[in-house]
């Protein structure tokens, strides 16, 4: 986080700006509060005093100052209602975002696991900033500059040492602030790390269990453990350190305007009155800058968890263009493509044309880049080299949803949802009906009916099963959706021969272009052209 606010918070979510002012205009009703409260206590105890009695009108006094402490609860109730608001429009608004910018790129970027990480407990850490640490920003940019005037006008040498000491906790507050950050980004990454080994061994744990490796894996969950549980408590004591240095500091600081003062009242160069009021600001003007410093570390969590939202946000790619699709050929123009922070690229200078009813087959070792070139194609990805054409128009200058619209697309592990077989053939083509249904299905190769039931990701199907759900669905929206390119990753793994060449028929007699990774024989001998995909 550069700076007391978060820029990007500060610049995305409008929330943040309003709820700024807010605290801001909070600050400056507490300054004119605090001041109210420190004149009555020190004109009426001094009055107390002096007539060794309870002055006259020291009940309308005491409602007074019960006034001044309502009005405290009330706006520090009105700053805790709004960051709250606010916090949850911001995560709201976060929330929407991260999950646009996966939609617009399912390939690639984050996993899995720290995605939910990031959009459930990790942004829900921002309640700490909005709630904690902004308020008290708020306070700390107005209340010491107005109890500081109001000492300024009662004793300007308090003015002066209070002018001296002040800044020095905001200095101190940025020499640890960059540490507690660095502690809470290595804390983040550690617990994203092991989210991430844990959803990996969630997802293998069939075939963990089926070689005898399960408990193996035990050992690794635990080193990850140890490692998160370390950078917490490298976190924690970097706080509770911290902490203690702003509080001595500011201590110290009161303490020297309490000597001085002190000292002088003894002396008779300041009045009882004038004393009692400076005594009773100076900790106030000190506060609100000692607590910015002790909540910046209840906020540096969300903080962290905001810039993993942002990283994911920012690595989707930028919105198409307008232009409707007219063409109705593919063409890759030695495209290439690196991953971010990846050392080499994953795809480069692949070329190839798939022409209305032409199948084109892509092969080549794994790893090669195959999925890759299916993602530029699909527009889940931009090239770094080389362009995406549909007839003569590049694939940035359409309409994104046109070119969606366009294209079937059976993904590896094709996404099922709960139900039953039919609800997810007729996913993206609601209009098709039973019979529709059962055709794509049988000319898919599926040997079951529509009407079985499915859990979620496919859930009582084989592997081979789903991608036959899959590739009727593509069918339908061939026939019916308006598609007329198929995109296809390994669509027959999973299947045997028969069934394997009752899908390649399928494909082949639907009249869509069609752009398929195989590495079946059968399939490569049925393409009209191959093109092998060698690692860059």
């Amino acid at each position: 986080m550069a700076g007391p606010i978060h820029p990007r918070l500060l610049r995305r979510a409008t929330a943040t700006r309003a709820f700024l002012i807010a605290s801001v205009v909070v600050g400056i009703l507490t300054s004119i509060l605090l001041i109210v409260q420190a004149d009555l206590l020190a004109t009426w105890i001094t009055l107390a005093f002096a007539t060794g009695d309870f002055p006259p009108g020291w009940q309308r006094a005491l409602l007074l100052l019960l006034a001044v402490f309502i009005g405290r609860g009330l706006l520090a109730w009105v700053s805790s209602l709004l960051a709250h608001r606010s916090a949850a429009s911001v995560k709201s608004t976060l929330r929407r975002d991260v999950m646009t910018a996966r939609l617009a790129t399912p390939v690639g970027g984050a996993s899995s696991a720290s995605l939910v990480r990031t959009v459930t407990v990790g942004l829900d850490a921002l309640d700490g900033y909005f709630s904690k640490y902004l308020p008290q920003l708020g306070l700390a940019a107005t209340v010491p500059f107005i109890v500081g005037g109001a000492i300024l006008l009662a004793d300007w040498q308090s003015a002066i040492i209070i002018a001296f000491t002040l800044p020095l906790i905001p200095l101190f507050m940025a020499l640890i602030g960059w540490t507690t950050e660095k502690a809470t980004r290595h804390s983040f990454a550690v617990a994203d790390r092991l989210a991430n080994h844990f959803a990996d061994l969630i997802a293998g744990l069939p075939t963990l269990q089926a070689f005898a490796r399960a408990r193996a894996q035990r050992r690794g969950v635990e080193l990850g453990e140890e490692q998160y549980r370390d950078a917490t408590m490298r976190t924690l004591r970097v706080s509770f350190l911290s902490s203690f240095a702003l509080e001595l500091l500011a201590t110290l600081s009161v303490a020297i305007v309490a000597v001085t003062v002190g000292f002088r009242l003894v002396y008779g160069d300041v009045t009882f009155a004038t004393a009692l009021f400076v005594l009773i600001l100076a900790p106030e003007a000190f506060l609100p800058v000692r607590q910015v410093g002790v909540h910046f570390h209840d906020s540096a969590d969300g903080v962290a968890a905001a810039d993993a939202a942002f990283a994911i946000i920012d690595a989707a790619p930028s919105p198409g263009g307008t232009r409707p699709v007219t063409g109705r050929t593919l063409r890759l123009d030695g495209v290439g493509y690196r991953y971010p922070g990846a050392e080499a690229d994953a795809l480069a200078g692949l070329s190839l044309a798939v022409e209305p009813g032409e199948v084109v087959a892509l092969s080549g070792s794994s790893g090669g880049g195959k999925s890759t070139a299916l993602a530029l194609a699909t527009g889940f990805l931009r090239p770094d080299a080389g362009r995406v054409l549909v007839g003569d128009e590049d694939l940035t200058a359409l309409d994104t949803a046109a070119w969606r619209d366009a294209v079937a697309w059976v993904a590896q592990e094709p996404g099922l949802v709960n139900g039953t077989v039919g609800d997810n053939v007729r996913l993206g083509t609601p209009a098709a009906t039973p019979a529709d249904v059962a055709a794509a299905l049988r000319d898919a190769g599926a040997d079951f009916e529509a009407d079985k039931p499915i859990g979620d990701d496919g859930e009582g199907l084989s592997a081979g099963e789903r991608r036959r759900v899959a590739l009727a669905r593509a069918l339908v929206r061939i026939r019916l959706g308006g598609a007329w390119l198929l995109i296809l990753d390994e669509p027959t793994a999973g299947l045997d021969a028969d069934t394997e060449a009752q899908a390649i028929e399928a494909v082949r007699s639907s009249g869509a272009g069609a752009l398929i990774v195989s590495h079946r024989p059968a399939v490569l001998a049925a393409a009209d052209r191959v093109v092998e995909v060698v690692a860059a």
